[in-house]
């Protein structure tokens, strides 16, 4: 680029030597840059500011303020909280109460809440913030992200994200604090455990910040209830919460991503309560000597957890060996699309069973409710699925070569990690740095979406412009 040409790139009334106005062309040329990314490439976007944000949260846990010592956190363990926080995972390698400060903890909160905004909802506020307006293309990211039926509503989307996870998380924390209060602890405590929780519930990171986690209060519905409220709504979706807002519980006025999500969302909730409870029912390792009633509670918030919420009354490595099987099965389905939940979304499994249904009456369309489903959206509940698969079967053979553990162990925090559930065998925190490095790609991938991911890494979109005769391969 020739000295002209740069001056040529610079506002008319710029005139060097002038700091404000020096620092007014940089402003101006990365709003420019961000704003051409957002246009041209919004998923791209959306990996880079999450990867962004991933790397300032690391150095900041890494900092000695951050931890009860005072002394530097090493890297690896460092990224992996970080990313386990705005992956809203939760998944440790260290004791989030005994490990870091309050600082440390505060800013594992705050990672929290901003991972939970999503991927794609965090890259369309860095391209509003900067640019003050989203592109054609950026808002039709941000749009099926969302679920927004028109353009224009999108920026008023994004408003209503951060305003609605505010005033749930608030609701939340205002129903746990008085109990909070009454068993014991300060009212600074109690406040700062009240607000903690909130956020972490509804944003299906599963952080606790008392050193034995929610097993003493494992009999406390007071508790317990709030935090199956935070963590199935959060894993609804804000699609959801906005159409529920909207239009309550009239099923007419539901659009289909709308019923698709609620009707599978309560399908795996009841069953996973049910064949969770027969299988743990006479396991006296966890539940097999409680009540009844208490193993219903028990049966009833694991289904909830399982779905991306992290928190836990027992032992993970004390489960039957079905058990952990049905829960890695309920971890990877996950909960809803655009919402603080991991998984392949329950929306792909609904799509993937209606076509197999389809398929096996021979209707050359997938139906359901009154609408055809698009073979662009099958062949994408495709890609989710292959994708995760593939991803948790690479990682896990990884980690079976790292750790020489046994294979349902391995699965099982593999699972967790790509769905950011955050349930754990304490695998993790048993892991060589390779490992931990390993689990911290999956949750970052999991989190990021395996689809929003491979747009992101791809250099170019291709449009076909011939196509070659059809031809059928034998299937099965």
């Amino acid at each position: 680029m020739t000295q002209s040409q740069s001056r040529s790139r610079r506002p008319a009334n710029w005139h060097p030597g002038t700091p404000e106005r020096e620092g007014l062309w940089i402003f101006t040329r990365l709003r420019d840059f961000i704003d051409n990314i957002a246009n041209t490439s919004p998923a791209r976007l959306a990996l880079s500011a999450f990867g962004m944000v991933i790397l300032v949260f690391t150095a900041l846990l890494s900092l000695p303020v951050s931890s009860a010592t005072g002394d530097y956190t090493p890297l690896h363990q460092a990224m992996f909280t970080a990313v386990s926080a705005v992956c809203v995972t939760g998944l440790t390698v260290v004791s989030t109460a005994v490990h870091w400060s309050f600082f440390g903890q505060l800013v594992i909160l705050v990672g929290i809440f901003v991972g939970g905004l999503g991927t794609l909802t965090l890259a369309s506020l860095l391209a509003l913030m900067v640019s003050k307006k989203l592109g054609v293309r950026g808002k039709l990211i941000a749009q099926e992200a969302m679920n927004a039926g028109r353009l224009g509503e999108v920026g008023t989307l994004l408003r209503i994200v951060i305003v609605t996870s505010v005033v749930i998380e608030a609701a939340l924390a205002v129903a746990l604090i008085p109990r909070f209060l009454m068993l014991g602890e300060s009212f600074g405590q109690s406040v700062w455990h009240g607000v903690f929780y909130a956020i972490s519930s509804f944003n299906n990171a599963g952080f606790t910040p008392h050193s034995d986690g929610i097993v003493p209060y494992e009999t406390d519905l007071w508790i317990l209830v709030p935090l199956m409220v935070g963590v199935f709504l959060g894993s609804l979706g804000f699609p959801v919460v906005m159409v529920l807002q909207q239009n309550g519980l009239n099923w007419k006025k539901w659009n289909l991503h709308t019923k698709l999500t609620i009707q599978v969302s309560l399908i795996l909730l009841v069953s996973g309560t049910v064949l969770w409870g027969l299988m743990e029912w006479e396991n006296v390792r966890t539940i097999g000597r409680m009540s009844d009633a208490d193993k219903i509670i028990h049966s009833l918030f694991a289904s909830v957890m399982t779905r991306s919420g992290g928190f836990n009354l027992v032992d993970q490595n004390q489960m039957d060996s079905t058990t952990m099987l049905l829960t890695d099965a309920l971890m990877f389905a996950g909960g809803g699309s655009a919402s603080t939940a991991g998984g392949i979304k329950v929306t792909t499994i609904a799509v993937m069973f209606l076509a197999i249904a389809a398929e096996a009456r021979g209707d050359s369309d997938v139906k359901v409710y009154g609408r055809t489903i698009p073979e662009g959206t099958m062949r994408v509940a495709i890609s989710v699925i292959v994708a995760g698969a593939t991803l948790v079967a690479v990682s896990a053979l990884l980690l079976l070569h790292i750790s020489n553990e046994s294979m349902d162990r391995v699965l099982f925090e593999t699972i967790s990690a790509f769905a950011t559930v955050g349930l754990s065998t304490n695998l993790s925190a048993e892991l060589p740095p390779s490992g931990v490095y390993v689990l911290t790609a999956l949750m970052f991938a999991g989190r990021v979406g395996t689809v929003t991911l491979a747009a992101a890494l791809a250099l170019r979109q291709r449009s076909q412009l011939y196509h070659y005769p059809e031809e059928r391969p034998i299937i099965g």
